[in-house]
C-alpha cells in the first residue's frame, strides 16, 4: 500500500484529488510564424511555469481555476493573458518582436531567472540575433567564433573557428545541425565555420551536466537550430562582404502550414585572384592557384494537423583549393566538405506526451590529388552515418518531465587511402579500407522539482557498439612485422563494446535568485579522430573503436553557484570541474596516417589517459541599452601516453592557464549598434628543438620534451559599428521627393505610389567591423631559419615567429525585404 501511494505521490506531487487539466501548445514569432526556443510561459499565480523544447512546444497541468498566463522570451514583448482552465486548452502563442525604441521593461517579463531555477549547469544558449551584433572576422559572423568567448571554451588558433572544451580535443565536441551530425565545422583551414548565419536560428552549447539524450562525446553538445521558414510572407535577406556574399529566401507554401527557406553563401577570393595573378612580374609563387568555399542550407516545414509536424533540412558545402603549373604541368586539387539531410517527424499524442522521430544522412569527404604528367597519387578519407532516432517526452505536471528515447546509427568510415597511376597502369598499394559499424543507445531521465528548494534531474543511457565485417585484420610482431591475418566477413562482428553512462544534476535554490548546482557525467566515445598537426589536412582521420582502439571514457563532475542581481539585469556564475579520460588516441612517434598500405590504421595509434581541471567565472548584463558579458577561465589540461615524451604526464597542446574575454554592445538608437571583443589568453603549447647534432653527414634537431614549450601570450581587441537608417524617415523621405515632383508636374499626389525597393518590410545595413584594432602579432606557429656551415661552425639557427592577421578593417552590406 505505501509503494502504491508513493507512486501516486510522484506523478501527483501537489493537486492531491484536485482536479487538473493541462494548457499546451506552441510559441512563435507572429512576424514570421519561427518557433520560439527556450521561451518562458508561466502562471502568475504560484509562478508555476515551464520552457518550450526544440519545437516551441510547451505543457504546463494545473489545478482547474482562473490563471494568468504569461510568455517571455529574450528580444520580444512579453505575452499575457487570462483563461479559465476547466477543460484542456491548446494554444498557439504568438509573440511580438521588440524594438529598439521599446522600453526593455516592457520586452522581459517577470519569470527570467530560469539560470537560477534549472537543473541544467555549464549550459549557454545564444540567440543568432545576439551574435550578429558582434566584431565578425572578415565581415562573416560565425558561430564558432561567438561560442569560444564563453568560459572553459578555448580557440584552436588566430582567427580560427576550432574550439576546445574543458580540455577535450575538438573531436570530442558533438556538433549537431538540425538532429544531423557534423564532422568538420570549419572552412578554409579552420577560420571560417561552415554555419551560415543568415539560416541559424539557435545556438545551445552544454559544456558539462550533459543530459541523458546526447551521447558518444566526452566533452560537450553544440545543438544548432536551422530558421523553418517564414510562414507568413515572401522574404529575402542577404549580404556583400569583403570575402563573400550570401543570399536567403523564405516565405510560405500555404501560410500558417507550410514554408520554406534557402539560404547560399560563396566566396570570391578565386575570382578577385586571379587578374591579379596574371599581371604580377616577378611571376608569383601563387599563380595558379584557386581557392573558394560554398554552402547551401535548406529546410521545408508543414504542419499535417495540429498534432503532426514534418521538417526535412539539408546542407551541403565544399572547400575547393585547386593549383596548376602550365610550365612544369603539376597540379594539385583538394575538396573537401559535408553533405547532411534530415527528415523530422513531431507527433502530439495528447497534451502530455510529444514524440520526435527522425533519420538522418551524414557524408564527409576530403581528397587530396596530386598528379604531374601522366603520373597521379591521391590521398582520401571520410565518414559515413545514417541515424535513426526517436524520442519521447512525457510532462504529467510542472514537478516532472520524463524524457526517454533510442538511436541507432551505421557507420562507414575511410580512414587514410592511397592510390596512385601512371597513364593507364594502376599501381597495386592495397584495397580500399573501409571500416563498419553499428552504434546504438537507449535513454531514460526524469526532470523532477522535489521541493520548491531542491531539483534534480537524473538519468541512465546505456550504449552499445559493435565493429563488423568485411574486415582484414594484420596482426603485428613487436618490431611492427606483419606475421598473420585474421578475415572477418561482411557483417561478421570482429569485436563490440557497451557501457552505462549515468547522468545527475541537482539545484538547491537558497533564494528566487541565488542557487547551487551539482553535476556529474559519463561517458562512452566510439568513435576518434587521428590528427597530426604538422602535416596535412588528410591526414585527420574518423576511426572507430577497434580490437585495438578502445571506447574512450570519460567522467566529468562539476559544482557551480548561480547568482543574479538587480531584478536580473545580472546574471553571474561560478564553476568548477574535473575531468578524467581514458583510452585517449594519438599516433606514435614517427608515425604517417599513409602507412596504411597492407596494414590497418589502428597499428599507428598509441593511447593513454587525460585529466583536466579548473574554474569559470561568468558574468553577463542581459537587459538595457548596454548589454554582454566577461568571462574568466583558469584551467590545466594533462596527456599521458606510454609511447609518448618518454611516458611522462605533460601539458596537452591546447592548454591555456589563463584565459579571459570582455563582449559588449550598445544600442543607443534605432540607428546605431555598437559591438567590442577583447580575448587574451596564455599561450599554447608547443614541442621545438633544444639544439643541434651532426649525423650522417646531416644536420639533426634534438626536440624537448612534448609542449616543453610556451608560446607567447594572446590578446586581441575587435570593434563594430552597424548602421540601419531609419525606415520610416526615409519613406517619407522618399515619399516626399515625389510629392515635390509631382506637385511641380501638377499630378494628384494622393496616387502617389512608392518603389517596391522601399515597401514596408525593406531594411538594409552597413557593418564596419575591425579585427585586431591595435595590430598584435600574435604567434600562428614558429620556424627555424638555418644559416652556414655545421661543419666550419659558422652554422646559425634563428627561431621566426609567423602571425597571420595584422588590423583587418572590412565593410559589409546586409539587406532585408
Amino acid at each position: 500500500m505505501l509503494k502504491k501511494i508513493l507512486i501516486l505521490t510522484l506523478f501527483f506531487p501537489v493537486y492531491g484529488i484536485a482536479q487538473s487539466f493541462t494548457i499546451s501548445g506552441y510559441v512563435k514569432d507572429k512576424s514570421n510564424g519561427e518557433s520560439a526556443i527556450g521561451a518562458n510561459v508561466y502562471v502568475k499565480e504560484g509562478m508555476i511555469g515551464a520552457s518550450t523544447n526544440t519545437y516551441g512546444f510547451f505543457s504546463l497541468t494545473l489545478p482547474a481555476g482562473k490563471y494568468t498566463v504569461v510568455c517571455s522570451y529574450v528580444g520580444y514583448v512579453s505575452f499575457t493573458d487570462s483563461i479559465n482552465l476547466k477543460e484542456n486548452i491548446s494554444k498557439t502563442i504568438l509573440l511580438d518582436p521588440k524594438g529598439k525604441d521599446l522600453n526593455e521593461v516592457d520586452v522581459t517579463a517577470e519569470k527570467t531567472d530560469e539560470n537560477i531555477q534549472s537543473t541544467q549547469m555549464s549550459s549557454v544558449q545564444l540567440d543568432i540575433a545576439q551574435i550578429k551584433k558582434l566584431p565578425a572576422f572578415m565581415g562573416e559572423v560565425d558561430i564558432l567564433k561567438a561560442i569560444q568567448l564563453l568560459p572553459g571554451v578555448k580557440s584552436a588558433g588566430d582567427g580560427n573557428s576550432g574550439f576546445y572544451v574543458r580540455g577535450g580535443g575538438p573531436d570530442q565536441n558533438l556538433i549537431l545541425l538540425d538532429d544531423a551530425t557534423i564532422y568538420n565545422a570549419a572552412h578554409l583551414l579552420g577560420f571560417f565555420s561552415v554555419f551560415n548565419g543568415d539560416a541559424i536560428q539557435n545556438v545551445t552549447l552544454i559544456k558539462g551536466g550533459m543530459p541523458a539524450q546526447y551521447g558518444g562525446r566526452l566533452s560537450s553538445v553544440l545543438d544548432i537550430s536551422m530558421k523553418e521558414g517564414n510562414s507568413q510572407r515572401l522574404q529575402v535577406d542577404g549580404g556583400i562582404g569583403a570575402i563573400a556574399s550570401r543570399l536567403t529566401i523564405q516565405g510560405p507554401i500555404k501560410k500558417d502550414k507550410a514554408s520554406f527557406i534557402i539560404s547560399a553563401r560563396r566566396t570570391y577570393l578565386d575570382v578577385l585572384s586571379k587578374p591579379f595573378f596574371k599581371y604580377v612580374r616577378p611571376k608569383s609563387n601563387f599563380a595558379g592557384s584557386s581557392y573558394y568555399f560554398f554552402d547551401l542550407n535548406a529546410k521545408l516545414n508543414w504542419q499535417i494537423s495540429k498534432k503532426d509536424r514534418l521538417y526535412l533540412s539539408g546542407y551541403y558545402g565544399r572547400d575547393i583549393f585547386k593549383f596548376k603549373d602550365t610550365e612544369s604541368s603539376f597540379s594539385v586539387n583538394v575538396p573537401w566538405g559535408n553533405a547532411v539531410a534530415c527528415l523530422r517527424w513531431n507527433h502530439l499524442f495528447n497534451a502530455k506526451l510529444f514524440s520526435n522521430a527522425s533519420i538522418s544522412y551524414t557524408d564527409y569527404d576530403f581528397s587530396f590529388t596530386a598528379s604531374q604528367s601522366n603520373f597521379e597519387l591521391t590521398i582520401f578519407s571520410g565518414i559515413k552515418d545514417w541515424t535513426a532516432k526517436y524520442d519521447l517526452v512525457f510532462i504529467p505536471n510542472p514537478k516532472h518531465t520524463f524524457k526517454t528515447g533510442v538511436n541507432y546509427i551505421f557507420h562507414t568510415f575511410t580512414p587514410s587511402n592511397v592510390s596512385a597511376k601512371q597513364g593507364e597502369t594502376t599501381f597495386d598499394i592495397g584495397k580500399i579500407i573501409r571500416l563498419y559499424s553499428h552504434d546504438a543507445a537507449i535513454y531514460v531521465a526524469d526532470d523532477w522539482e522535489i521541493t520548491k528548494r531542491l531539483k534534480v534531474n537524473a538519468g541512465l543511457r546505456f550504449s552499445y557498439f559493435a565493429q563488423v565485417g568485411p574486415f582484414t585484420r594484420y596482426v603485428k610482431d613487436p618490431l611492427g612485422k606483419t606475421i598473420d591475418t585474421a578475415v572477418y566477413g561482411n557483417g561478421k562482428k570482429v569485436v563490440d563494446y557497451h557501457g552505462l553512462e549515468p547522468r545527475a544534476s541537482i539545484r538547491y535554490s537558497f533564494t528566487k535568485s541565488l542557487s547551487v548546482k551539482a553535476s556529474y557525467t559519463r561517458n562512452y566515445q566510439y568513435i576518434h579522430l587521428a590528427s597530426i598537426s604538422s602535416v596535412s589536412l588528410p591526414t585527420d582521420v574518423w576511426m572507430p573503436s577497434t580490437d585495438l582502439i578502445k571506447p574512450e571514457l570519460g567522467n566529468q563532475y562539476a559544482l557551480g553557484v548561480f547568482k543574479n542581481f538587480n531584478h536580473d539585469m545580472f546574471e553571474s556564475s561560478v564553476e568548477v570541474y574535473y575531468k578524467t579520460m581514458k583510452n585517449q588516441i594519438d599516433y606514435k612517434e614517427g608515425a604517417q596516417p599513409q602507412d596504411n598500405v597492407f596494414d590497418n590504421p589502428d597499428n599507428a595509434f598509441t593511447f593513454g589517459t587525460g585529466e583536466a581541471y579548473g574554474a569559470e567565472f561568468f558574468l553577463k548584463k542581459r537587459k538595457g541599452k548596454f548589454t554582454g558579458w566577461v568571462g574568466y577561465t583558469l584551467s590545466w589540461t594533462w596527456r599521458q601516453f606510454s609511447e609518448i615524451n618518454y611516458g611522462k604526464r605533460y601539458l596537452a597542446k591546447y592548454d591555456r592557464r589563463h584565459d579571459a574575454s570582455l563582449v559588449l554592445t550598445y544600442d543607443p538608437n534605432k540607428v546605431w549598434t555598437f559591438g567590442l571583443v577583447f580575448v587574451y589568453g596564455t599561450g599554447n603549447r608547443g614541442t621545438l628543438p633544444n639544439g643541434l647534432f651532426a649525423y650522417e653527414g646531416g644536420v639533426n634537431y634534438d626536440y624537448g620534451l612534448r609542449n616543453s614549450y610556451k608560446f607567447p601570450d594572446y590578446s586581441r581587441l575587435d570593434i563594430s559599428a552597424t548602421y540601419t537608417p531609419d525606415r520610416d524617415k526615409q519613406i517619407k523621405r522618399k515619399q516626399g521627393r515625389i510629392e515635390r515632383r509631382y506637385e511641380r508636374r501638377g499630378k494628384d499626389i494622393t496616387q502617389i505610389k512608392l518603389p517596391r525597393a522601399w515597401a514596408k518590410h525593406y531594411q538594409g545595413s552597413w557593418t564596419l567591423s575591425i579585427f585586431n584594432v591595435y595590430n598584435r602579432h600574435n604567434p600562428y606557429l614558429i620556424y627555424f631559419d638555418a644559416k652556414g656551415d655545421f661543419l666550419k661552425g659558422d652554422y646559425t639557427v634563428q627561431g621566426k615567429q609567423v602571425s597571420l592577421f595584422p588590423i583587418l578593417p572590412t565593410i559589409t552590406w546586409n539587406f532585408k525585404f
